[in-house]
């Protein structure tokens, strides 16, 4: 018997494995067969279904055929069968032709008397029926809401939720029997009915504020209504802080029988906008899940306690006891969250003892979650950087351990940041690091460890402690490897003159390897350290800009269709950088480890630009600028404007959203009220906006010659034509419309847009100094701050520079360099100084051009 069950569970794995699409077209053809062997008919459909969410692509006609052959089999009297005929319809209905031609037999099946068939029915009638067919089964779908079956109902409530999203102003009339079906005693029935009453509402503030008062006095039993409208509450508190009632009832699920509730409303608590007296008592809820016996509450209060602890990290502290005792939990999610968060709230004195209890607790746990603890401790290196040799030690041991690629590199990556930010920890970080790669077996991270030593390293008391580690790899390691030692012994002897005879050396027997590149490098690096010109080593070795590949590559495409390839050199300095500085900011523990793609602005607007008539003409693209709102967020025309920078001339990007669902507009364009001196050269609008699908206008105008006369703010007014729409059907009425327009915040051009800034380099005193020479520019300004911390992020704020640019204590001093569009080089420098409750700063700006110079101290006054 046990051998016959073996074979029959290897049989069930076995036939969805390695399906053919031709093949299993051809068996759906034995649904034509009179009669159907309901077993047989069971498994195809199965196979259909797997192969199509596998991602398998069925022609238009492939798709018509299988929909056809399946609606043969609405004649099987099979209760299984016909239920996967209901869901192949529906999963084969957006690719087939003709599909309403089953709607009949839905319907039928729809309001019979057999319960088991009316739920699927209405599933794939609502998922293949369009706007103008829903109206015929409108009145059977208010039946089903109130149906006493909960399984019609649940399933008529969840396809009209589906439904709102395409035909809302229709499924708007099924509120009345929806909010019927809110006091449902089913509690799936309950849940589902309000949703869709939300999903109504949801533009709508004052009608879901009232729907939560309304609720909020209701007898609910199910849990799941409950905790969605402790989500709608605290959204409604959120838009609306003097709102009593929805506050009280989060306060009082507190107290809830449902554990799902209670800890709904905690979150809910937790996550207000602004903090209220109730933080401590759902800090408290979580405290007691913690020591829960059931690991999902464990789980859900230790996560919870986890995102608070960045924002509240006193309140999380008082839960310490609790979460040492999880270090040891059976599941090792919470044990890891318990962990990190006690990194992240615990004071300085107990590092040591933190370090010590999750020692053993490291080997026990997969790569992942290693990950996470390591993240946990590199902020930590920031935050108490006194500890660094004990978190460094502990960071070295978790190094020498076995573990994949991701884990090791999150280990070296906090080694370096602690280099790159404490001082004090600069020689231990880097002898960790130089140990780990006598032995790192891979490549990528010893090259990247190679490009830190080789930009730490010279920096250091002793430089030269450094060079025989990398010279090791030289000789021991592979060819990229020794490629990226070779670079980094270049950097020695550029940065440390009494390093340079010995580097010398050292690249004169690397000129000997068998790889080409080390060979090419060995070559190319000697050369220019022989030169003895420091711009030339400070450009193409120590302060080496490197552009984005995939902007690099449109912008010379760009320009070899355009009208200057000719008679201008191609410019690469006006080619965005790879990666800009930006501020990092804090984000919350997580256990799950994700990869997201890293999108320039360049590149996300790339393909929007390409609608553009003859923008291959305007050069490669010098910068694109974060989005900025011309609207508020509740108005029923939502515009943002996104400036597209070129050498000389700027395209305005107007994206626009139309949140009326009874209107479509028509000929959007904009008109501009001009900054003098610009000319606008073309515009391409908008021709259709309709309900809640974005839109964009171009508006591409011509700088003015003299950059002071760049600085201003266009008036802005947003022009169309309203067409009303049927409120069942969404098509606009007869007729031609009514113009109208609606104003826009004004969109202003400074200083910032017009330059891509960079904060100091290495050698950024050099580079100052070799630019003595070329045009200075210089002023005082008395700022309107008392604070010279608060003055100079102003400043940086203004002319596009990140916090990184500013240095000193008493007084601050800023340091950057800036790219014009048209690809003059700026360096810039200020020092500010608060003295009787005001701050002065002198601003010096270094240039090739002394226009440019000029006008960016006239862009800050």
């Amino acid at each position: 018997m046990n051998r016959r069950e073996e074979k029959d569970d290897d049989e069930s794995k076995n036939y969805l494995q390695n399906l053919d699409k031709s093949a299993l077209i051809q068996e759906a053809r034995y649904f034509n067969s009179t009669p159907v062997n309901p077993r047989k008919c069971i498994l195809i459909l199965s196979k259909i279904i797997y192969l199509i969410n596998q991602g398998e692509q069925l022609t238009n006609q492939e798709a018509t055929d299988l929909f056809f052959a399946t609606t043969k089999l609405f004649q099987s009297k099979d209760v299984v069968l016909r239920r996967l005929v209901y869901l192949c319809i529906k999963e084969l209905s957006s690719m087939a032709q003709d599909v309403i031609i089953v709607t009949s037999s839905l319907t039928k099946d729809m309001t019979g008397q057999e319960d088991l068939y009316r739920a699927a029915a209405i599933r794939a009638l609502c998922s293949i029926t369009d706007s103008t067919m829903l109206q015929a089964i409108e009145r059977y779908m208010k039946q089903a809401i109130v149906d006493k079956n909960p399984a019609v109902s649940s399933a008529a409530l969840v396809s009209a939720l589906h439904l709102s999203a395409t035909v809302p102003d229709l499924v708007r009339r099924w509120v009345n029997e929806s909010q019927e079906a809110i006091t449902s005693d089913q509690v799936m029935v309950s849940y589902h009915a309000l949703a869709v009453v939300a999903a109504a509402r949801k533009n709508d503030r004052l009608s879901t504020a009232k729907l939560v008062m309304k609720l909020t006095r209701a007898p609910l039993r199910s849990p799941f209504t409950l905790s969605y409208l402790i989500r709608l509450a605290a959204k409604v508190v959120d838009e609306d802080p003097d709102a009593v009632m929805p506050l009280d009832f989060l306060e009082t699920c507190l107290r809830h029988k449902s554990e799902i509730v209670v800890y709904e409303a905690a979150h809910a608590l937790l996550n207000l906008k602004k903090p209220t007296k109730s933080l401590a008592h759902a800090v408290s809820v979580l405290q007691i899940f913690c020591g829960s016996s059931k690991a999902t509450l464990r789980l859900a209060g230790v996560r919870t306690l986890a995102k608070l602890a960045i924002k509240h990290p006193n309140l999380v502290a008082n839960c310490a006891a609790d979460l040492e005792n999880l270090i040891t939990d059976s599941n090792r999610s919470v044990a890891t969250l318990a962990v990190t968060t006690l990194l992240a709230t615990g004071a300085e004195s107990s590092i040591d003892r933190l370090m010590k209890q999750i020692s053993g607790f490291m080997s026990e746990i997969p790569d992942e979650f290693k990950t996470v603890v390591v993240n946990a401790i590199s902020c930590l290196c920031t935050k108490y950087p006194r500890k660094y040799h004990s978190l460094a030690s502990f960071l070295a041991g978790m190094l020498r351990d076995e573990g994949g690629l991701q884990y090791k590199t999150a280990i070296a990556e906090a080694l370096i940041d602690l280099v790159e930010n404490n001082p004090e920890a600069k020689e231990t970080g880097l002898a960790h690091l130089c140990e780990f790669i006598e032995d790192c077996e891979h490549t990528s991270l010893a090259v990247r460890i190679l490009y830190i030593l080789g930009r730490e390293g010279p920096k250091a008391p002793q430089p030269s402690r450094y060079i025989r580690y990398i010279y090791n790899r030289v000789i021991l390691e592979t060819g990229p490897v020794r490629a990226a030692a070779v670079a980094a012994v270049a950097r020695f002897g550029a940065s440390r003159q009494e390093l340079l005879p010995n580097v010398r050396v050292l690249l004169s027997r690397c000129q000997l390897d068998d790889d080409d590149e080390v060979r090419d490098r060995a070559i190319y690096y000697s050369a220019i350290l022989d030169s003895g010109d420091k711009q030339l080593i400070n450009d193409y070795i120590l302060n080496i800009s490197m552009p984005n590949p995939i902007l690099l590559e449109r912008a010379l495409k760009d320009y070899l269709v355009s009208e200057n390839a000719i008679n201008e050199p191609f410019n690469v300095d006006i080619v965005p950088v790879e990666e800009e500085v930006q501020d990092v900011k804090e984000s919350s523990v997580e256990i799950e480890t994700r990869k997201v793609a890293v999108v320039s602005l360049q590149e996300k607007y790339a393909d929007d630009l390409k609608i553009v008539p003859g923008i291959e003409k305007l050069g490669p693209l010098f910068k694109t600028c974060v989005a900025v709102d011309l609207t508020e967020p509740e108005t029923e025309y939502r515009v943002s404007c996104v400036k597209h920078i070129f050498a000389k001339h700027l395209i305005l990007q107007f994206e626009c959203l139309n949140t009326l669902s009874d209107q479509l507009l028509e000929k959007v364009h904009i008109r501009l009220e001009m900054i003098p001196g610009y000319i606008m050269l073309n515009e391409v609008p908008c021709e259709k906006l309709p309900y809640d699908k974005q839109g964009s206008i171009f508006c591409v105008l011509e700088f003015p010659k003299n950059p002071i006369e760049s600085l201003g703010s266009f008036g802005a007014i947003l022009e169309f034509v309203v067409r009303d729409c049927d409120a069942t059907t969404g098509l606009p009425d007869d007729g031609e419309g009514y113009a109208d327009t609606y104003p826009l915040e004004e969109i202003e051009i400074g200083c910032a847009e017009q330059f891509r800034t960079s904060p100091a380099t290495d050698d950024w005193e050099g580079s100052w100094d070799r630019a003595s020479s070329v045009a200075e520019a210089n002023d005082t300004f008395g700022m309107a701050q008392t604070d010279a911390g608060e003055a100079a992020l102003a400043v940086c704020e203004h002319l596009g520079l990140s916090m990184a640019a500013i240095t000193g204590d008493a007084v601050k001093e800023i340091r950057g360099g800036s790219i014009w569009r048209e690809g003059a080089p700026v360096l810039i420098r200020a020092r500010l100084v608060a003295a009787q409750g005001a701050v002065t700063m002198q601003l010096v700006a270094r240039s090739v051009r002394e226009d440019i110079a000029t006008f960016l101290l006239t862009a800050v006054g």
